[in-house]
């Protein structure tokens, strides 16, 4: 079928609640939904693909047909949208890898034993421990064993490889001891590896009272330094056993699920916790999504998929409300036979929680883009910060830079994803005007950057490419002037100003109502004041040619025969006002608007002893 033909049949539905499915010309399924009202959902699909995004218009162009089941409700529409969904695996739903398989921490079976985190027990007559169905949490016991007790993490072979080089950072941070140096025996390696498995078996607790034990009885029989090393030890565990602490939570068990989106992509984090304390953590990167995707839709389409391949906790803490929130909340409850409520905090404990989430969604999904997770952590913080649908993926900020009005020009710099896009820079000099108007400036500049983005729109790049967010250097009286171009432009860009304290320092943003204060928000004020800070050093670097061109330039019009536009042909061909004195008539003659006379009175002004040996020679 066509599309009109496609559309007429979704016409024709029911409004009642239900399922589609869409399928290829080949009849497979490529899509399954669910609609409160059949005939309302469908058709949307097959009208105007203008609001749609470009995953969903690939989508209808594949769609050859499609079929429908009705329902008794939304909820049940729900219940069999999710099973045929883990059914059939469609193309175009949101579907998450789960690569659940339990892991294992292996203790070999050699004189130096090594320990490792493994997917997969081995019958190679090593140790197991385990399995343990998080490897998250079996990774991270292994790394925290092997710091406290000073084991090595590398890949050599002891004790093929004692003595043959010298210690890694590992051991001067005393985080290993260095087999590889000779500087531990075999002996007293093989207690440590004692000393970490029990750590791995027993836990924190334990290990702590074994080794206060072993401490006092050192310290009676005056061995000072091993009472030492074992102390250093305990310290060791402790430190480990207050960061776990610090992730723990008064609830029993629970989740905590972030969205992190940067451009067509996103990530989603989950943090589950069970008595008390983290236990696992997974990650979840979800490719061409469309930058125009709904966040509200994808958490709701994300929750669905995940928990139908887990067990859903009572407590589920989320970032912001998704689509369906209470079908969503009916459908858990019922899969789980209990109560399952979503909680949304805003301060305390749970919201710490929630921002560790943030940070571990940021951190997939700078990874995968090549970029740092606090960048983007940061840029989501600026969203929350602003009220902005979403973290900007490009900001531009601009700065005026004069002195007592002369030599007006300005700064445009700009950031892409946390990071300053150097390629994308721009200098502009003010022209309109003469004297100081930091608001006339402000709005010469962005109205010549709106006329060249209507020039240039097309390619999508540079001036063609409109910012997520606009940052001025400046307060409220540079964000109305902005605004009255932005709206002669008809064009809806987040606008606010960037306010310094009295020692030049970021203090706040602010529109033309009031101001907000960034000072809480550390990574987005960290962030802000980057920027503030680069695009203030930018526009004052350009002064300062700017200024040092000027004062060449009057200095060339003082030699007969050059004006401003010799001066400037001259300084944009040398570059220097030492190699315009070097050159001879030759060079100089080559010079755009220069002729003969010139080019002799330059030569003459930087050579005047020759001058005089022509006038006087000598006997």
């Amino acid at each position: 079928m066509n599309r009109k033909e496609l559309r007429e049949k979704a016409m024709g539905l029911p409004l009642s609640a239900g399922v589609y499915i869409m399928k290829n010309k080949d009849g497979e399924i490529i899509y399954i939904g669910k609609a409160k009202a059949l005939k309302n959902r469908v058709s949307q699909y097959f009208g105007s693909q203008n609001h749609h995004t470009e995953k969903v218009r690939q989508m209808v162009q594949n769609v050859d047909h499609f079929d429908y089941i009705l329902c008794s409700s939304e909820f049940e529409a729900l219940v069999l949208e999710c099973s045929l969904i883990k059914q059939h695996l469609p193309k175009y739903n949101i579907l998450l890898k789960d690569d659940k398989g339990y892991s294992y921490i292996r203790i070999s079976d050699e004189a130096w034993q090594k320990i490792t985190f493994v997917m997969q027990k081995n019958d190679d007559g090593a140790e197991y421990l385990g399995p343990y169905m998080s490897a998250w949490y079996a990774k991270n016991a292994v790394d925290s064993a092997l710091k406290i007790f000073g084991l090595p993490s590398c890949r050599k072979t002891f004790p093929k490889d004692c003595g043959k080089s010298r210690p890694c950072l590992n051991y001067y941070i005393k985080q290993c001891c260095a087999p590889c140096s000779g500087k531990v025996t075999q002996e007293e390696y093989a207690g440590r590896v004692r000393e970490a498995v029990d750590f791995l078996k027993n836990g924190g607790g334990e290990t702590i009272r074994r080794l206060t034990g072993q401490m006092n009885t050192a310290a009676e029989n005056l061995d000072f330094e091993s009472a030492a090393k074992l102390r250093d030890r305990i310290l060791a565990v402790r430190k480990i056993s207050q960061k776990q602490q610090v992730v723990a939570t008064r609830l029993p068990e629970q989740d905590a699920v972030c969205m992190m989106t940067e451009g067509e992509d996103a990530a989603f984090a989950v943090l589950r916790f069970a008595e008390g304390r983290l236990y696992d953590k997974e990650d979840f990167l979800l490719k061409d999504c469309g930058r125009e995707a709904d966040g509200a839709v994808l958490r709701g389409e994300f929750l669905k998929r995940y928990y139908t391949m887990r067990k859903s906790p009572p407590f589920i803490v989320l970032d912001a409300v998704p689509e369906d929130e209470a079908l969503l909340s009916g459908w858990l409850s019922e899969q789980r036979g209990k109560k399952v409520k979503f909680l949304y905090p805003q301060k305390g404990e749970q919201q710490k929680i929630l921002e560790m989430c943030r940070q571990n969604a940021a951190e997939c999904l700078a990874q995968s883009h090549g970029h740092k997770g606090h960048e983007l952590s940061a840029l989501d913080e600026l969203a929350g910060l602003l009220g902005l649908s979403a973290p900007p993926e490009f900001i531009e900020s601009y700065d005026i830079s004069h002195l007592m009005g002369s030599e007006n020009v300005a700064g445009m710099v700009v950031f892409r994803s946390g990071r300053p896009l150097k390629s994308a820079y721009r200098r502009f000099a003010v022209k309109g005007f003469d004297g100081q108007n930091d608001y006339a400036s402000m709005q010469e500049v962005l109205t010549r950057r709106c006329e060249e983005y209507f020039k240039n729109k097309d390619s999508g790049e540079g001036f063609g490419r409109l910012p997520d967010l606009i940052l001025l250097d400046g307060g409220k009286g540079q964000v109305s002037a902005v605004r009255e171009v932005l709206v002669r432009f008809g064009l809806d860009i987040p606008l606010y100003g960037m306010v310094k304290d009295s020692r030049h320092r970021t203090r706040a943003v602010t529109d033309e109502g009031q101001e907000i204060a960034v000072s809480s928000k550390r990574q987005a004020f960290t962030l802000i004041s980057s920027i503030q800070d680069e695009v203030h050093r930018f526009a004052v670097s350009y002064h300062r040619t700017v200024r040092k061109k000027h004062s060449l330039t009057s200095s060339l019009t003082e030699i007969d025969g050059i004006g401003a536009e010799r001066a400037g042909s001259l300084l944009s061909f040398f570059k220097t006002l030492k190699r315009i004195s070097e050159a001879d008539i030759g060079e100089l003659l080559q010079v755009p608007r220069m002729n003969r006379p010139a080019a002799e009175a330059v030569y003459r002004h930087f050579h005047p002893s020759e001058e005089n040996d022509n006038e006087n020679p000598s006997d």
